[in-house]
């Protein structure tokens, strides 16, 4: 059978990139093309076109190149991690198609001089979307103190807690890449950082004195790999499964049942967190 390949400077078109971004991925070890042609041209086929297609999610999800490479190197199969990446996508797609129908409903109303209906013009620009769930949950009462908390700090605290989350998960998937064990001190500090963050907000089950912080952690790890959602944080189902395990070594070991075992919180985030930040 015919091998179809495809030359760099196509490859890069079509992929939004350039020339010198592939040769860059190749030259770390990251990409390298299928072939070289005799006038030097770098060429592409369907595997490398995966294994590209599989990078750029995976910077979409903020990682750096080293962390994609022990990702690539360690993860599922690539059908497999490419279904987990297209659960999270059709999340994505959905919220932005509710934001595009309320901006455009903004749109029409501006022009004819209509009234804005205030309570269509946010849809799908905030957390509120993961309201049910949340409620289905853990209560209603831990929706409304966790909406509370992240609605008061305000933009730049926002920020700030997202790109603490993104370290967070990235530390994760890059533990999980080097191959350590779940129950290796460099997993177990994690796994602090974890219960730290996951404890540090009003509104979750373990965030006041008598939670259940085991059970909480635990139900958590479980979800974060029964949920391709979740999946998609820590690189696929597979390095879900080591922050299940690592945290379930960590509430064994440190935790007790219906106790909260920090004085105060060290990192602030949301029930809204865990639910697809």
């Amino acid at each position: 059978m015919e091998v179809v390949d495809w030359p760099i400077h196509r490859i890069a078109a079509l992929a939004g990139t350039t020339s010198r971004t592939l040769r860059h991925y190749d030259s770390v070890g990251l990409l390298a093309p299928s072939r070289v042609a005799g006038n030097g041209y770098r060429h592409y086929d369907q595997a490398a076109l995966v294994r590209l297609q599989r990078i750029l999610l995976l910077r979409e999800l903020g990682l750096g190149l080293p962390v994609i490479a022990a990702v690539l190197d360690h993860q599922e199969s690539a059908a497999a991690a490419l279904e987990t990446h297209v659960n999270w996508l059709r999340s994505e797609q959905e919220r932005l198609a509710r934001q595009i129908a309320s901006v455009e409903k903004t749109i029409e109303s501006v022009r004819k001089g209509g009234t804005l209906m205030a309570e269509n013009m946010f849809d799908g620009f905030d957390h509120t979307q993961y309201k049910d769930e949340v409620e289905q949950r853990w209560g209603k009462d831990a929706y409304a103190r966790g909406d509370a908390w992240w609605r008061g700090l305000g933009a730049s605290a926002q920020a700030a807690w997202k790109e603490r989350l993104a370290a967070l998960n990235s530390d994760w998937i890059e533990a999980f890449s080097s191959g350590v064990p779940a129950s290796s001190t460099e997993a177990q500090a994690l796994a602090r950082r974890h219960v730290e963050w996951l404890t540090s907000v009003p509104g979750t089950p373990a965030s006041s004195p008598g939670g259940d912080v085991r059970g909480y952690v635990t139900g958590l790890g479980e979800m974060y790999v029964a949920d391709p959602r979740f999946g998609a944080n820590y690189g696929g189902e597979a390095g879900a499964a080591f922050v299940r395990d690592a945290l379930a070594v960590y509430a064994e070991g440190e935790l007790q049942a219906h106790a909260f075992p920090f004085d105060a919180p060290a990192d602030p985030d949301a029930i809204q967190g865990t639910l697809l930040q």
